[in-house]
């Protein structure tokens, strides 16, 4: 079924991290490690953030958002490798991927509107730390948070009615190891030229370049104020409030960049697959190790309740 001229398939087949028979078990076993970790990891900012009241403000809630989107992403796109070596078949259902593309886009855009509204919650803490607890009240972190979640799943769906009317397709073979839309415009031979304009005008401009401007602009108006203060341990205590937040901002944003927009002549299958690994495996497990080993309130969160 390697050629599907004019016919739209029913189902497609995920090669996986790996095609080599010998390293199926090492590749599982260390996806599975990392998932539990994942899992672990953000599971324990949730509980220490519910537990403890000292955690209980608009930065830590949104970071609880931001937990549980990397379990859902994480979730979304590594199931696939457990279930392909549980089951011995690389087979996934054609409204599988499709739904798979749905929540994985879905979950990516997002983590960036929460990291947006992140970090407009450490510029309302530094540059109007007396307007702070009104504007930031935890009614409009809830208002906030949802309208994240309800723009995140919204706009995804013209990408998926256009995804959906894609009738032919080159190969149902997908060089992955989950379902991207970046490679099924790659196998598809229908007109996709109406899907390519909408991926780079709402995709790049809405959903990734919107909110990476209005992040970069807080840290501008956040880092100026900070350059003011007149002694080098407040400069570095402010720096330091906001160094979580801005490596979480600076990983996402470099992988998903070297992931969607890399220059064609750079755009190999592998190169994609390596750095889709990276963002949907290894920045899930690293943002609650750079929560806790950065941040002195969830370090001593972790231990009010260990010594209980």
């Amino acid at each position: 079924m390697d050629e599907i001229n004019q016919t739209k398939v029913t189902f497609f087949i995920i090669k996986g991290i790996s095609d080599v028979p010998a390293l199926q078990a090492p590749i599982f076993l260390l996806v599975l490690l990392i998932y539990l970790f994942t899992l672990g990891g953000n599971l324990t900012i949730l509980l220490l953030v519910c537990l403890d009241h000292h955690l209980h403000t608009p930065m830590y809630f949104f970071l609880c958002n931001l937990s549980i989107m990397d379990m859902c992403c994480s979730t979304v796109t590594l199931h696939n490798t457990f279930i392909m070596f549980l089951t011995k078949s690389n087979q996934v259902s054609f409204s599988t991927c499709m739904a798979q593309i749905y929540f994985f886009s879905s979950f990516t855009s997002n983590e960036l509107l929460i990291l947006t509204a992140m970090s407009y919650d450490r510029y309302m803490a530094i540059c109007n730390p007396l307007h702070y607890p009104v504007v930031m009240k935890m009614k409009n972190c809830y208002v906030l948070a949802c309208a994240c979640w309800f723009v995140g799943f919204i706009e995804i769906i013209p990408y998926m009615v256009l995804t959906l009317n894609l009738t032919c397709y080159k190969s149902n073979i997908m060089n992955h190891f989950f379902c991207d839309i970046v490679f099924v415009l790659k196998l598809s031979c229908s007109d996709t030229s109406a899907l390519i304009i909408l991926f780079f005008t709402e995709g790049l401009l809405l959903l990734s370049l919107t909110p990476f401007l209005l992040t970069f602009i807080s840290y501008l108006f956040i880092i100026a104020p900070i350059l003011k203060i007149r002694s080098s341990s407040g400069r570095q205590k402010a720096f330091y409030t906001c160094s979580s937040h801005l490596t979480v901002v600076v990983l996402l944003y470099s992988t998903l960049f070297c992931q969607y927009l890399m220059p064609s002549s750079m755009d190999t299958l592998d190169f994609n697959k390596g750095f889709s690994l990276f963002n949907t495996a290894a920045v899930p497990i690293l943002n609650p190790i750079i929560y806790s080993l950065k941040n002195e309130d969830v370090k001593a969160a972790l231990k009010r309740k260990i010594k209980l």
